[in-house]
């Protein structure tokens, strides 16, 4: 039988530790079972519990600035959207507008085949609520109305015959070739001499009009036809070889081209800032011409009612600046019915030898352009638009639209 053995016996340790184990554990941190636990003094918890602190408020301040980022795109988005929305409602007031204009100029036609500045057209429209204008015309109402307020429209019609073509520096000729024409630049000579500029700009002027006009005519025309006799039995005639191995007709532009003339092509001429291409032609220059020159599509005579005393005399050989402006304050008073009558008007002034071509003035014009500012909340439109008008039909069509400076 097992012999039991007593708790007192001293070959058990006793439960209860001796003074020593206590003083060794007091002394190296660990309990008497055997875990060890380092009690931390009071200064090392406070810090401990201030880097806590900190770790929170990075993190609080860290998720603060995420949501606030995505807060602020978001708010960027729906101001984007927003201006786009703006600008599309904008985009559609400015057809309204041109389309408004284009009933309005068919109307003027309809009534009278005399454009003068006396005329409806030429009657700008100042900044007005959009509201306004559909109340005053029988348009929209209620929710249109109201949407509507907050546009606003102003616009002017100007007469684009009542500047100096520079298009008429080249005409076309018999054989479908753009020539110089000389009478033209003779009075645009004598308009550069009215206005305080060198004459001698007139003939690279024409020089680079003829030339643009060749090389658009050329590139835009298909390949040459292989039958020397053409549809309207007129004999075909060559032209000049302007760069390529292919010569000026190509079905691959820009990749079929040599670079052998690439410095002389010159960009068609589209507006008046095209002359800043040509030497002698600087900024200042180009301004003081901007209010007397324009570029249309075709070749057009100057109207005599709403053209300036500077054109009027630049375009009628003889006639004097000072002779011209008499004419110009008798037009303020009746304007000229006729090209006849503004024939005999100036030869009353001047005398009975004075030549005018009939071709270079007329009391008519076909082509207008309508400077429209649309403004709707924060978006704002300035739109040029070019408008030819049949002389027969009446009816127009849009040329051209731009952005106006």
């Amino acid at each position: 039988m097992r012999k039991r053995i007593s708790s007192s016996s001293p070959l058990v340790p006793s439960a209860q530790p001796s003074r020593a184990l206590r003083a060794l554990a007091s002394w190296t941190g660990m309990r008497p079972g055997g875990l060890r636990v380092r009690e931390l003094s009071p200064s090392r918890r406070e810090r401990q519990r201030g880097v806590a602190i900190i770790s929170a408020l990075l993190v609080v301040a860290l998720s603060a600035i995420l949501v606030a980022g995505i807060l602020w795109r978001q708010q960027v988005q729906i101001r984007r959207i927003e201006n786009q929305r703006l600008i599309n409602q904008s985009e559609w007031v400015v057809h309204g507008t041109i389309d408004w204009a284009r009933l309005v100029l068919r109307s003027a036609a309809d009534t009278s085949p005399i454009d003068y500045l006396g005329g409806v057209w030429a009657v700008p429209i100042a900044e007005t609520r959009l509201s306004d204008l559909l109340g005053k015309f029988g348009g929209a109402a209620g929710g249109d109305l109201e949407v509507a307020s907050d546009t606003w429209v102003a616009g002017s019609i100007e007469d684009a015959q009542a500047k100096f073509n520079l298009r008429n520096l080249a005409n076309a000729s018999a054989t479908g070739a753009d020539q110089i024409d000389p009478t033209q630049v003779q009075a645009f000579q004598k308009l550069l001499a009215e206005l305080g500029l060198s004459s001698q700009l007139a003939g690279p002027a024409a020089q680079y009009v003829r030339s643009s006009l060749q090389y658009s005519l050329g590139r835009t025309r298909q390949s040459a036809v292989s039958s020397p006799i053409g549809a309207s039995g007129v004999p075909n005639v060559p032209v000049p070889q302007q760069g390529g191995t292919n010569g000026p007709f190509t079905s691959n532009p820009g990749l079929d081209d040599g670079d052998d003339n690439s410095a002389s092509r010159p960009l068609p001429i589209d507006s008046v800032g095209a002359l800043l291409d040509i030497p002698g032609f600087t900024p200042d220059v180009v301004a003081r011409l901007a209010p007397f020159v324009t570029v249309l599509p075709t070749v057009t005579p100057i109207n005599v009612n709403t053209a300036s005393a500077v054109v009027i005399a630049a375009v009628v050989p003889g006639l004097s600046l000072s002779s011209a402006q008499g004419l110009v304050s008798t037009r303020d008073q009746i304007f000229f019915v006729t090209i006849s009558d503004f024939v005999n008007r100036a030869q009353a002034m001047v005398g009975p030898g004075l030549q005018v071509a009939s071709t270079d003035v007329d009391v008519r014009t076909s082509y207008f352009i309508l400077h429209g500012r649309i403004r709707r909340g924060r978006a704002q439109l300035h739109r040029d638009a070019l408008i030819y008008r049949d002389a027969m039909t009446h009816s127009t069509r849009i040329v051209s639209v731009e952005d106006a400076p």
